[in-house]
């Protein structure tokens, strides 16, 4: 058997070209599948081994394969199952626009056997768009001529939805003036147009607003809306038209150039250009020249001066024009009112600037007064401050004097400024003042004062010589020469006072100086007067009394007055031994010549021969015993009294005390041989203790009267003689001690210490207060 020729490469290309066109030819009818828009993923397309009668898993086996020609993947096969799932969800609107039907074509490729299948996915439409309009706002401007039924195209709105789902209708706000129309185009398309139902009027309603609507067919329907602005054009159908038809005014002959007189207004209801209004004068001629009228503002304005005189009134015509040479016009009525334009004149023909303060009636000033203006303009009043005591007096026609209304004084006021007013009686009034000072010269009419009437001043004693205590001050209310004050000491009222000896004052300035050092305990106070002359002519003088008080120092130290320390023989006080505590020994009297706190006295008990047997009080010296005497108890006692007293430095005596403890006053307190006596009865006793103090009392009040006497008769010698008293002769010196409410003595008591000088045993010693009476100190 022969063999079959072998095949060439052209031989197989043929074979595979034949059977390729073969299962094309098998799969030219396309399988199409339909699906609404904006499917969610995952969605099971259709079983596509089912529609290709395929078993299932036959696709798997022969390598199945989707594929997309340009388009989206939008599908996926599951060969083992051969279900077509939806991939992701489409968007009709994206994959194919406006293109209606929306068909996406894609092929299953079969590679064992190679086999080619056409496939076809449908999207439909769904209304997932509003309409929406390409600006929010239109602008349409329509003159207000249009004629009712004029159309107005509209910007349509855009929906990317199909079919119904698309743009269908249109509708507008309801108004007065418009309706809206829905225009369907070849294309399908819907577009709105605006028709006119009523004549627009721009001074009625410059402009409308309106609300255009787009509604598509789906359902539910979706809207969108636009604002749709109209501005009316305006033409120029109306004329100007002044406020008023007649301005009247008044203007004031001295009204400066380029002043305001008037401004007249018309209005335009047109508007822009048509609106825009040009005023001017309608007639010329002279009767026009002094004003001007602004074109723009319709401002009048003085251009020239005014002459009530010569031109009382103006009449002039304005025309108001716009710029369609519409018109209209007013008239101007000008009155020039005459003004008092003219201030009056003040001329000095005579003046004087100083006066004496003391000239009565003194001519100051003349003057004269003239206004050119004439009636009530010319007419002139002249007036001065009513406070000033000046007076004017009209002589003849237009001047006057100005005179003084009585005396001046310059101490309380040396310069006046007058201002002289004129005013005419015009209205308004116009004023003119002057000026005019005077000078009020001084004459010496005032003596000198001093800024006190008595001046107290003090020193302290011991002082240096020639110190400054003090300065008295006068003042004199003139001027120059005749306030220029000098200071001078006056003769003292007591002759015996030596005055020139103690003080002395600057004649300058006033001061006071001590010459010499003082003594408190000699001269206390002194008083003397001092003059304040002047250099006037003639001088005036004043007089001011001045207190000098001395100040006491503490430069005295206690002196003791009981008991006495410069007796030949100490003092002894007796002591009863039966005596109780707190019986009084004695008191210790001293007394300080200083003054004040120098002169407080307090007492110490330093030394005892017994420490506990006596105590003195600090205030008054009194020596008391403490306790009851025993028979241990010595019967002799000394003390050491300390007496200071309360001065800065303190100042201090000391005194002694002998006490001799006695068994009664009957014994003497030195003693006696011892007689032997038999003792008295405990009666006989007693009744010498009583006659004993009988006795002591009689004497007591017999010298206590005695010494008052004394003291009285003293005290007048001593005031006649400004001297000390006469004293008897003993140890002490001085027979009155006059404490003047110093010491530890009360204020109101002096007492007289009498003492005996003998010094023998038989001394006594007593104290009695007498009448109060202060020394003479002052001169």
């Amino acid at each position: 058997m022969e063999a079959a020729p072998a095949k060439t490469p052209e031989t197989r290309q043929v074979v595979f070209l034949t059977m390729l066109l073969l299962w094309r030819g098998y799969g030219s009818e396309a399988i199409r599948y339909s699906m609404p828009e904006e499917t969610e993923s995952g969605y099971l397309v259709a079983n596509l081994a089912k529609d290709l009668g395929l078993r299932a898993g036959e696709l798997a086996t022969r390598g199945a394969q989707v594929h997309h020609r340009g388009n989206k993947e939008l599908l996926q096969l599951d060969a083992e199952t051969g279900n077509l799932f939806l991939k992701e969800k489409p968007d009709r609107e994206l994959l194919c626009g406006v293109t209606e039907p929306c068909v996406l074509h894609f092929q299953i490729i079969l590679e064992n056997p190679v086999q080619f299948l056409q496939m076809d996915l449908q999207l439909t439409d769904i209304n997932d768009h509003s309409p929406e309009f390409p600006h929010k706002e239109m602008l349409l401007k329509i003159q207000e001529i249009a004629h009712p039924g004029t159309v107005f195209p509209l910007k349509a709105a855009k929906d990317p939805d199909i079919g119904s789902n698309a743009v269908q209708n249109y509708t507008v706000s309801p108004n007065l003036h418009f309706h809206v129309v829905t225009h369907s185009r070849p294309d399908g398309s819907k577009n709105p147009e605006l028709v006119l139902d009523r004549a627009l009027d721009r001074e009625e309603q410059p402009e409308l607003t309106l609300t255009l609507t787009a509604l598509d067919g789906g359902t539910p329907p979706r809207s969108g809306t636009t604002t749709v602005r109209i501005e009316v054009v305006d033409i120029n159908d109306n004329a100007p038209q002044f406020v008023q038809s007649l301005y009247e005014v008044q203007v004031p002959e001295n009204s400066p150039l380029n002043a305001l007189v008037v401004r007249v207004s018309a209005t335009d209801l047109d508007a822009g250009m048509n609106g825009k209004v040009a005023y001017s004068l309608f007639q010329g001629g002279e009767v026009s020249q002094p004003f001007v009228i602004d074109e723009t503002t319709g401002e009048i304005h003085l251009k020239r001066a005014l002459d009530f005189e010569t031109t009382p009134y103006y009449n002039m015509e304005i025309v108001a024009t716009d710029s369609g040479g519409l018109s209209g016009k007013c008239s101007v009525a000008i009155q020039v009112v005459d003004v008092n334009d003219n201030a009056p004149k003040l001329t000095i023909s005579s003046l004087t600037s100083s006066i004496p303060e003391n000239t009565p009636d003194a001519v100051v000033a003349v003057f004269s007064v003239s206004d050119p203006d004439s009636g009530d303009n010319g007419r002139m009043v002249c007036s001065i401050p009513n406070e000033l005591p000046f007076l004017l007096k009209p002589t003849f026609e237009d001047y006057y004097t100005l005179v003084t209304e009585g005396a001046l004084d310059r101490e309380s006021r040396a310069e006046y400024n007058i201002t002289i007013t004129v005013s005419d009686m015009g209205s308004p009034r116009l004023t003119t003042q002057h000026t005019i000072t005077v000078q009020v010269s001084d004459i010496n009419d005032n003596a000198p004062a001093f800024t006190q009437t008595s001046y107290t001043l003090s020193v302290r004693e011991n002082n240096s010589p020639a110190l400054h205590i003090g300065t008295i001050r006068a003042t004199d209310s003139d001027s120059g020469s005749n306030a220029h004050i000098t200071y001078s000491l006056l003769p003292p009222q007591d002759p015996q006072l030596a005055l020139a000896s103690l003080v002395s004052i600057s004649a300058d300035n006033g001061q006071l100086f001590v010459l010499r050092a003082l003594d408190y305990e000699v001269l206390q106070a002194f008083e003397f007067r001092v003059a304040a002359s002047d250099q006037g002519s003639p001088a005036l003088s004043s007089q001011a009394l001045v207190r000098v008080l001395v100040l006491d120092d503490n430069d005295n130290a206690p002196f003791v007055l009981y008991p006495l320390q410069n007796a030949s023989a100490p003092c002894t006080e007796l002591l009863p031994r039966a005596a109780e505590p707190g019986y009084l020994v004695t008191k210790v009297v001293a007394v300080d010549r200083d003054s004040g706190q120098n002169a407080w006295l307090s007492f110490q008990l330093l030394k005892a021969t017994e420490p506990g047997l006596f105590s003195v009080w600090a205030h008054n010296g009194e020596v008391r015993t403490t306790r009851l005497l025993s028979e241990r108890d010595a019967p002799k006692h000394r003390l050491l009294l300390l007496v200071r007293d309360n001065g800065d430095p303190q100042c201090s005596a000391s005194v002694t005390l002998h006490v001799l403890v006695v068994d009664g006053f009957s014994q003497p307190y030195l003693p006696l041989p011892e007689v032997a006596l038999d003792p008295p009865k405990e009666d006989e006793v007693l009744t010498l203790y009583l006659v004993i103090a009988l006795a002591s009392v009689s004497t007591l009040f017999l010298l206590s009267v005695l010494l008052f006497v004394g003291v009285r008769l003293c005290r007048r010698a001593r005031a006649a003689s400004v001297g000390g008293c006469s004293v008897p002769v003993g140890h002490f010196s001085d027979h009155l001690v006059n404490f003047s409410g110093e010491g530890t003595l009360s204020q109101s008591y002096q007492y007289e210490v009498c003492l005996n000088g003998d010094s023998g045993t038989s001394d006594f010693r007593f104290l009695n207060p007498s009448i109060p009476c202060r020394l003479l100190q002052d001169p």
